[in-house]
């Protein structure tokens, strides 16, 4: 199978569950709201009153220097992490209040979380789907269907933790994909990738975002985020320094431009000249 046609069969078998996954309470509210977040560590607040607005059908890009907060706002507003103060909702649920439906409406794709890599990458994916409360039909139909779409299907049969730092990201994209949800969150979900599999990635979000779904991406990589985001959020020692339309954020200049002029670019006065001697 090609990666068109895989891709096409992946759309049939994930994607055309998106819509049907509403219920009143998520069919008009925001994909993910984030309200007042603080959490500190050893006395210091790494996320301070941080709140923010996610609206559904949406690719939403969050950048900022490294510690800023972003990994673990992102930590609280998908239950992985118990805030301090504030709360999360996802599609209209909240995520400490109503944690099982708030979860089964969301796929997460999180940095450094331990997985069970002794596990080959089929038995991964089947144990993920039927924990997701699938039934084995189709758990097996989305596992074929995602592991030849990313790649992996000719190495289904090894360890996970014998797979390369690209594979291990492409399965556990796979594991946050294959109960369908409404909205993803990826931590850096294309680092470490090659170039042929990252298109194949973003073929299939764009593909998903039309459906209905939403995408949250936390990043370095500012090209990533202006060239795929709708909109982007800026944060800086765990606050929302700006967030709206990729447009509205840059206000005329580039990612990278605006960027540097709200968080700030650190002078390094270290003196390298003995390298060139």
């Amino acid at each position: 199978m090609n990666s068109t046609a895989s891709l096409e069969s992946m759309d049939d078998e994930v994607l055309k569950t998106v819509d049907e996954n509403n219920d009143d309470a998520s069919a008009a509210a925001p994909a993910l709201v984030m309200q007042e977040l603080a959490k500190s560590y050893s006395g210091r607040w790494v996320v301070q009153g941080l709140s923010l607005t996610i609206p559904r059908g949406s690719c939403y890009g969050i950048v900022g220097p490294n510690g800023a907060g972003k990994t673990t706002a992102l930590s609280m507003a998908t239950g992985l992490l118990r805030p301090e103060q504030g709360s999360a909702s996802v599609l209209g649920h909240d995520v400490w209040r109503d944690p099982n439906t708030a979860k089964s409406k969301m796929g997460v794709l999180a940095d450094g979380l331990p997985t069970f890599d002794r596990l080959t990458g089929r038995e991964l994916l089947t144990y993920v789907g039927l924990i997701r409360g699938l039934d084995a039909d189709t758990v097996e139909q989305r596992t074929n269907s995602l592991l030849e779409t990313l790649g992996l299907a000719d190495a289904e049969g090894k360890l996970v933790t014998d797979y390369s730092a690209g594979m291990t990201k492409k399965i556990l994209l796979a594991c946050a994909l294959i109960h369908a949800p409404q909205l993803l969150i990826l931590d850096e979900p294309l680092e470490a990738v090659d170039p042929v599999s990252a298109q194949t990635i973003r073929d299939f979000l764009t593909e998903y975002v039309k459906r209905g779904g939403t995408v949250v991406i936390s990043s370095h990589v500012m090209e990533l985020v202006e060239g795929f985001c709708t909109h982007v959020a800026i944060i800086a020692e765990g606050q929302v320094r700006a967030a709206g339309t990729l447009d509205e954020v840059r206000a005329g200049g580039t990612l990278t431009q605006r960027f540097i002029e709200i968080v700030g670019a650190e002078a390094h006065q270290g003196d390298l000249s003995w390298l060139n001697q």
